[in-house]
């Protein structure tokens, strides 16, 4: 049996999402080929840096464009336009038709299904994050053979909105979370000792804050010391000149960040390293301030306070693509940013039990690692045996988190 695990995208921020799975996968069936193919030399980097972090080896190929065309429209639109990413499937369909599984993190590879014609390819999603969004549960995730999740939350949505049917899904936990840092890190500029705030919109320019109020997030850290501040927004915001989205069609310029902004001491400006999407960050600060990014779940590992820019008045309560609000105050901006992060601090006591229920709906994590997990399943899948031959995961509590540690987060 052959399964390859495809990352194709422009950013490193889905490799995380599924490569533990393979490299679990190939521990546990070595009669199994697993090969991991990438697009870019920035993916390549990260499945080596990653592999190397888990202490596993990995069989990676380079998918490329082979076709005249192809490379043509790539060197004149791709600023613009992710025409590589799509481009991809056609010119390597013999890979695609070699194999007797694919997973991946995104959608954008059922082109191989309802364009290409490899119907009986098995194309099974891993997802990536664990967030809200509607677009997360559209009907395309029913085009997919199989659909591992984190959680309740995100199998139901699937089940209820998409149309996925139940036995199309397995539950297998956050295989990102394998690569967690057993200590919590911290960035030489924390050695100041002051409350650490991670700012982390999203790209979208119909939900994120940036265009609107993101400016005067960094302006406010600039002008107030009390607080450092790691800028690290979602890795697609600044990769172009511009961004464009598809969920609701509109395009905006993220722009440039002013030397000024870089030089401030209490500023860490990260506009897409793998820190960005490893966690690093989600775990070194004490606060989060964002919009809508997914990250926000991943910070909730460790109960902290949040706080959310509300750029555009959106319907957000009651409202499930916003469930993640629920997790702390909601400013219309950041005009009043200083005295909101003080009463995020403040009353943070009053949203902690919200904060619990959220992670554990959205990630149902046992003993057993997830990515292990999610292997089981997998094979589950392709080459179902005897269930009661299989390991059976032990469950416990997602947050067992001794006192101390809670009292001082």
């Amino acid at each position: 049996m052959k399964i390859g695990f495809l990352f194709n995208h422009d950013q490193i921020h889905q490799v995380a999402h599924s490569l533990p799975i393979a490299l679990a996968l190939a521990e546990a069936n070595p009669q199994v080929e697993v090969v991991v193919a990438v697009t870019n030399d920035r993916l390549a980097a990260e499945v080596e840096r990653l592999a190397a972090k888990l202490s596993r080896p990995v069989t990676m190929i380079r998918l490329g464009l082979t076709s005249r065309l192809a490379r043509f429209a790539a060197r004149y639109l791709e600023a613009v336009l992710p025409v590589t990413k799509l481009a991809i499937y056609r010119d390597n369909l013999p890979f695609f038709q070699s194999l007797d599984a694919l997973i991946v993190a995104e959608k954008t590879s059922l082109l191989l299904k309802t364009r290409y014609g490899l119907a009986d390819l098995k194309i099974i999603h891993t997802r990536h994050g664990a967030g809200d969004r509607a677009i997360g549960f559209d009907k395309a995730s029913a085009g997919f053979d199989h659909v591992l999740v984190s959680g309740s939350k995100i199998r139901d949505r699937l089940i209820r909105e998409a149309g996925v049917p139940a036995d199309r899904i397995s539950t297998v936990g956050y295989p990102k979370f394998d690569l967690m840092p057993e200590t919590q890190p911290k960035l030489p500029f924390q050695s100041n000792g002051k409350p650490t705030i991670y700012y982390n919109p999203h790209p979208s320019p119909h939900l994120s804050s940036w265009y609107e109020d993101g400016r005067a997030v960094l302006d406010y850290f600039l002008n107030d010391d009390r607080y450092n501040l790691i800028f690290a927004p979602h890795v697609m915001l600044f990769h172009r000149k511009f961004v464009v989205t598809i969920d609701k069609l509109r395009i905006d310029r993220p722009g440039v960040i002013e030397q000024r902004y870089y030089d401030a001491p209490n500023i860490h400006i990260d506009l897409g390293s793998s820190a960005s999407t490893d966690m690093t960050y989600t775990a070194a600060a004490d606060i989060y301030l964002g919009d809508v990014s997914s990250q926000v779940y991943e910070f909730l590992h460790r109960p902290r306070p949040c706080l959310f820019i509300d750029s555009h008045d959106a319907d957000w309560r009651g409202n499930k693509n916003y469930a993640h609000w629920q997790a702390g105050e909601v400013i219309p901006d950041a005009e009043n940013l200083g005295a909101a992060l003080d009463r995020a601090v403040a009353g943070h006591d009053r949203f902690r039990p919200v904060q619990r229920e959220l992670f554990q709906r959205s990630f149902e994590l046992t003993a057993e690692r997830s990515a292990m997990r999610a292997a089981r399943a997998l094979m589950n899948v392709l080459a179902p045996v005897d269930p009661l031959v299989l390991p059976q995961s032990v469950p416990v509590e997602p947050l067992a988190i001794p006192a101390a540690v809670e009292r001082a987060a």
